[in-house]
C-alpha cells in the first residue's frame, strides 16, 4: 500500500473506474481516494458505494490535499479543468495523465508550474485488470515518479516505460487493439453462425481459442509466424483458410489500420493542442 494520504481523480469515467478498482486492491486504501466530477453527483456516489472512496465536487480542494492527481476526465476540457485546479497545485505533487494527445508539456504549461508529470496510454480491458498500459514522463518526472506511476498502473494490468513521442503508437497499437480483437470475434462469430453452429458454442470455442492462442504466445520465445507453420500441414484445413486471408491481405490490412489509427492520435493530439493553444 503507498503511503500518500490522497489521490485525487479529475473525473468519473470508464478508466477512472477501473483504476479505482485496481488500486484499492493492492496500491492504496479507499480511504485515501477522493473523486471529483464537474456535474454527475449520482456517479460520485455511485463510486462512494461500490468502492468505498470519498466523493466530492470540490475538485480545488481535492487537489490542494492530494499527492497525486489524476486527470481522467475528457481531453477537450483539460484546459477548464486545469483552470480550476490550478491554483491547488503544489511542486511536490505527482500529476497523472489518462488524456489521448494531450502532451506532458501541456500539461505542465496548464498547471503553471514545474510539476511532475507522467503520461499513460491504458486500454479498456484495465477494467478486468488486463490492461496493456504505456506511460511517459514529462520533463520534472524523476524515475521515482516513474516507478509510483508503474506500481500504480500495474494493478490493472502490465506497464511499458517509453519515450512520450511513442505514444501515438502505442495508442494505434494497444490503445485501440481490444476493439480489433472485438472485431475479429465478430466477423469469427458472423462465419460460425454460416456454417451452423450455435452461437453459445460457437462463442466458447472463439474465446478460449484467442485465450490459448495468446497464452502459446506468452509461453513460447518462437516467433508467430514459426507457430503458425507448426499448425498448417501442407494441404490441410488451416492452410486452406490462410490462403484466403492471404487473397485478402490479411496482413496489410491489420498494419494499415495500426497506422491510420496512429497518424489519427497525432491528428487529434494537434487539434487538441491548437484549440488549448487558441482558448
Amino acid at each position: 500500500m503507498t503511503t500518500a494520504r490522497s489521490i485525487a481523480f479529475i473525473g468519473a469515467g470508464s478508466m477512472a473506474e477501473a483504476l479505482i478498482a485496481g488500486m484499492t486492491k493492492t496500491f492504496c486504501h479507499p480511504a485515501q481516494i477522493v473523486v471529483t466530477n464537474r456535474q454527475n453527483r449520482a456517479r460520485l456516489e455511485e463510486l462512494e458505494r461500490t468502492y468505498g472512496i470519498r466523493a466530492a465536487q470540490d475538485a480545488r480542494h481535492a487537489v490542494e490535499q492530494a499527492d497525486i492527481i489524476i486527470l481522467a476526465m475528457k481531453p477537450k476540457d483539460v484546459a477548464e479543468a486545469m483552470a480550476t485546479i490550478a491554483p491547488a497545485i503544489r511542486p511536490n505533487q505527482l500529476m497523472l495523465s489518462l488524456l489521448a494527445g494531450v502532451t506532458t508539456e501541456t500539461i505542465e504549461r496548464l498547471a503553471g508550474r514545474d510539476i511532475a508529470v507522467v503520461r499513460a496510454m491504458p486500454n479498456t480491458s484495465a477494467a478486468v485488470g488486463l490492461s496493456a498500459t504505456a506511460i511517459a514522463g514529462g520533463r520534472f518526472a524523476s524515475k521515482q515518479h516513474l516507478e509510483t506511476a508503474k506500481q500504480l498502473f500495474e494493478t490493472v494490468g502490465i506497464v511499458t516505460v517509453v519515450p512520450e513521442r511513442d505514444l501515438h503508437a502505442v495508442t494505434g497499437l494497444s490503445g485501440s487493439g481490444p476493439a480489433y480483437v472485438y472485431y475479429l470475434v465478430e466477423a469469427m462469430e458472423k462465419a460460425a453462425a454460416d456454417i451452423g453452429l450455435e452461437r453459445d458454442v460457437a462463442k466458447t470455442l472463439i474465446l478460449q481459442t484467442i485465450i490459448g492462442a495468446a497464452e502459446m504466445l506468452k509461453a513460447s520465445d518462437k516467433h508467430p509466424s514459426v507457430l503458425r507453420r507448426e499448425v498448417t500441414s501442407p494441404g490441410g484445413t488451416t492452410e486452406a483458410g490462410i490462403s484466403v486471408l492471404e487473397q485478402y491481405r490479411f496482413q496489410e490490412a491489420i498494419a494499415a489500420c495500426i497506422r491510420r489509427a496512429t497518424v489519427r492520435s497525432e491528428e487529434l493530439g494537434s487539434a487538441l493542442l491548437a484549440a488549448i493553444a487558441e482558448s
